[in-house]
């Protein structure tokens, strides 16, 4: 009989035909995740599942999939699932590093010149009618060409913004859980520590997983550390920032400016006080959000998913707890 499976949001053409042709998918039709109750109760006899970060695949969950024998996870992170539970039952969990790299980091520097320039109040001055004519110290930012960027966390992300920044002739601090030895020789990135990076930077951009040691990373005490016309850049999560310290150093004049990818809580509510302060950009999690990137990951997630259905080992799979 063929395998059952169900997937927590539609995915892309190519990676539905691919996964239509080999088992019998039924797809949540919303765009908003499906709620915890309905996703216990779609998961309990399926065999596989396809979730993202926005589904929470605890224990409980995992327990009563009785039949579940992987689960594909439509992203890098992993942090929605419980890991340790995925490891008691004997569940393979895969995720979708490497083909987002490039196209996050397209996105952070995009966000650099957007918060170091003040594309967003530029953007609002010319709409509401405020341009009248070209004037000298008019909406005057930061130069990008030339600045010290602070990458905090240089994985692959980190690395490929390193890379981008070059072009800009930027000095490079770094500061990661480890030394990065062959991005110091390759890129000329310097290790230093994340007080000093705070201190030094002009632009910090932030590329780190969600963890124990991550949470609320940049808090109230660092923003006190960082220079007042300091841009923040987020496109790893939400939660590595502490929100509202954030809305505090914005609010003072601690920081210059703030460009969020990811946010905490995510979706952030529209009525949010970030939303309403000039020196705040706030995207929707477009960081991989090219044609190219979403259909790979979307395909990867299959094929992850039906090597596990098929007893093979997952393309790319995440590192379970020991028992």
């Amino acid at each position: 009989m063929p395998f059952n499976v169900f997937v927590t949001r539609h995915l892309t053409q190519d990676a539905e035909e691919k996964l239509n042709a080999f088992c019998n998918a039924e797809y949540w039709p919303e765009t908003t995740p499906p709620s915890y109750e309905v996703l216990l109760e779609k998961t309990r006899s399926v065999d596989g599942l396809v979730c993202l970060l926005t589904d929470p695949v605890d224990r409980e969950i995992i327990r009563q999939a009785k039949n579940l024998k992987v689960i594909s996870q439509v992203a890098v992170g992993v942090d929605n699932i419980d890991l340790a539970a995925a490891a008691d039952y004997g569940i393979p969990v895969g995720h979708t590093p490497d083909l987002l790299t490039d196209a996050t980091a397209d996105l952070a520097f995009a966000l650099i010149l957007a918060g170091a320039r003040r594309l967003s109040e530029a953007i609002d001055y010319a709409s509401d009618g405020h341009w009248k004519t070209w004037e000298l110290t008019n909406l005057l930012g930061e130069d990008v060409y030339g600045a010290t960027l602070g990458i905090i966390g240089m994985g692959r992300i980190g690395q490929a913004v390193a890379r981008r920044a070059r072009g800009f002739n930027m000095r490079i601090l770094y500061h990661s859980r480890s030394r990065a030895a062959e991005a110091e020789s390759a890129l000329g990135v310097i290790y230093v520590s994340l007080d000093e990076l705070l201190t030094q930077s002009d632009i910090v951009s932030l590329h780190v997983p969600l963890n124990d040691a991550t949470q609320t990373l940049i808090g109230a005490s660092q923003f006190e550390l960082m220079r007042s016309h300091a841009v923040l850049v987020n496109t790893a999560r939400g939660a590595v920032v502490d929100t509202n310290a954030l809305v505090a150093a914005l609010k003072t004049g601690q920081i210059g400016f703030a460009v969020l990818d990811v946010t905490d809580p995510e979706p952030l509510p529209h009525t949010h006080e970030l939303y309403k302060l000039p020196n705040a950009i706030i995207l929707p999690h477009i960081g991989s959000a090219t044609r190219s990137a979403r259909n790979q990951i979307a395909l990867l997630a299959v094929e992850n998913l039906i090597a596990g259905l098929e007893g093979r080992p997952l393309p790319k799979p995440v590192n379970l707890p020991k028992h």
